[in-house]
């Protein structure tokens, strides 16, 4: 059974850097595409980024871009998003996701991905 647990949120300040970790189990990750996405209050679940576990091949919404930065290392089975001058809109419950077969394509809708962790609250104060 696949199980994907997350951890590294918190209360931050605008402009503050905070390292999300993703920690999966219960399946070889190697045909999986693995990503970051958040819900804020009343609004959708948004994509974040992804990465893909085989070749480390990654994608971003672009108003993280050049802020966020996802990575994994496959050693821990881990995933993380480095994520750099937050922003009071960045505040929102992220959860790491992952698509057994992402290794084709990396998806950015959440019915493709077939696995979700529990969430973890970031909220960055103006």
């Amino acid at each position: 059974q696949v199980r994907l647990v997350e951890s590294g949120g918190g209360l931050v300040q605008s402009g503050a850097s905070l390292r999300l970790s993703c920690v999966a189990s219960g399946d070889n990750f190697d045909n999986y595409a693995m990503a970051w996405f958040r819900q804020a209050p009343g609004k959708e679940r948004e994509f974040v980024a992804a990465v893909k576990w085989s070749d480390a091949s990654t994608m971003y919404v672009p108003s993280v871009e050049g802020r966020f930065t996802i990575s994994r290392e496959k050693a821990k089975n881990t995933v993380y998003l480095q994520m750099a001058n937050l922003k009071p809109d960045d505040t929102a419950v992220y959860y790491c996701a992952g698509d057994f077969g992402g290794i084709i394509i990396i998806e950015t809708t959440p019915r493709a991905y077939d696995y979700w962790g529990q969430g973890t609250q970031v909220t960055v104060s103006s």
